[in-house]
């Protein structure tokens, strides 16, 4: 009997990432010192970076995301920078600001997204769509899971018709455990990052870096109501008064920020973004 017969893993060479927050990487502190935040975009550069070095071909990475962008602006110049850029591989993830507004149309923002990833494949490039998370234990935001739903469903069908990924954060039921998100309820931290980094490469049907990338954490300590009220409390003083005098005043945190990584540039090795230089690429067996 003939041994199982070893395909080779895709390999993109040129990555971009647009988007928000979360693909500018919040709040996942870069553990080289470049920038702010890295973030599962950076983690996921970390690993194709990995797999074309292997296959001796060259690699680069831009990230062009910034953080409280609505999708006008993800779609829009973002969009066109990252077109001219010239790559083989976009993740557009968007519209999670205009959920959290107090009006939105979710189907516009799938015909905005739809019309992205068309321009995108038109132009030859493989798109990798995420959906936002399931809210159905997060407190006051559970309010948006009908929002998230449905846009989710938007996002799978606009991915079936033109041939793109899709980063399921709606199934990832590890970061259902809050303390994968960091203390402003609303980005992951960098353990949070690293799994989803590690969904990404599932999406683009890559092996994960962890095989256990999905397992639950340990049970947590059982918290004390007092304990929880505290907690709830501190959390509506730091973060949401400030964000609601944000929408009032219709500022951004991320008004007068640029992207933290403009330009396609090669990483220094392969597990840079990461913070760790031990992800060898497995094999992919047929």
């Amino acid at each position: 009997m003939s041994p199982p017969r070893v395909s080779q893993p895709r390999v993109w060479e040129r990555y971009v990432a647009i988007g928000d927050s979360f693909t500018e990487g919040m709040v996942d502190p870069d553990p080289t010192g470049a920038t702010e935040f890295a973030g599962w975009a950076d983690r996921l550069a970390a690993h194709l970076s990995s797999y074309a070095a292997a296959a001796g071909r060259p690699f680069a990475y831009a990230n062009l995301a910034v953080r409280g962008r609505k999708l006008d602006d993800v779609v829009g110049p973002q969009l066109a920078a990252a077109v001219e850029l010239g790559p083989d591989l976009v993740s557009v993830v968007g519209g999670g600001n205009d959920i959290l507004r107090p009006s939105v149309d979710i189907d516009a923002l799938a015909d905005r997204l739809e019309e992205a990833v068309i321009r995108l494949r038109g132009n030859g490039i493989d798109v990798l769509l995420a959906t936002p998370t399931d809210p159905r234990d997060s407190g006051l935001f559970k309010a948006l899971r009908a929002r998230h739903a449905i846009h989710t469903a938007n996002l799978f069908t606009i991915a079936q018709r033109h041939g793109a990924h899709v980063l399921n954060l709606w199934g990832i039921g590890s970061v259902q455990d809050w303390r994968m998100w960091g203390e402003d309820r609303i980005h992951l931290t960098s353990e949070g990052h690293r799994r989803v980094a590690n969904a990404a490469l599932v999406a683009l049907g890559l092996p994960p870096a962890d095989p256990e990338w999905d397992v639950p954490l340990p049970a947590a300590p059982a918290q004390t109501r007092v304990a929880q009220l505290r907690g709830h409390l501190a959390w509506a003083r730091t973060y949401a008064g400030p964000w609601v005098q944000r929408r009032v005043r219709r500022t951004s945190s991320g008004a007068a920020l640029a992207a933290k990584r403009p330009a396609l540039l090669g990483l220094e090795s392969p597990g840079e973004c990461d913070g760790r230089h031990d992800d060898t690429p497995p094999d992919v067996l047929a």
